[in-house]
């Protein structure tokens, strides 16, 4: 008798493991979906993530615009000369006898 109830548990085993063994791997994709660092409950922080980005890249795009705007000023061919004077005098403390210099404190 003993011989049938372990046969049979046996085939209750290779039977129920692979279901179980899917109903396991279901379950933790499952909670990784709901539960992980992309999952739908990470989805407020995503969008704060986003907000934060975007003002990122605008802060970036503005300082762009203003070193391209440089850029233009001192373009060898038709140079600034405000431009090139102001750079001048900052770069290389250079100053006319007559002038008086102040400095600022940034």
């Amino acid at each position: 008798m003993k011989n049938k109830r372990r046969s049979t548990f046996r085939t209750m085993l290779r039977r129920a493991g692979p279901p179980a063994a899917l109903l396991i791997v279901g379950a933790f994709f499952g909670g990784y979906a709901i539960l992980g660092p992309n999952g739908a409950l990470a989805y407020g922080d995503i969008k704060r993530q986003l907000v934060q980005r975007q003002a990122e890249l605008a802060a970036l795009d503005q300082h762009r615009g203003e070193l391209r705007n440089r850029v233009n000023l001192l373009d060898p061919n038709h140079a600034d000369p405000d431009m090139v004077d102001e750079l001048v005098r900052k770069d290389l403390n250079v100053a006319h006898p007559d002038e008086v210099i102040v400095p600022l404190k940034k």
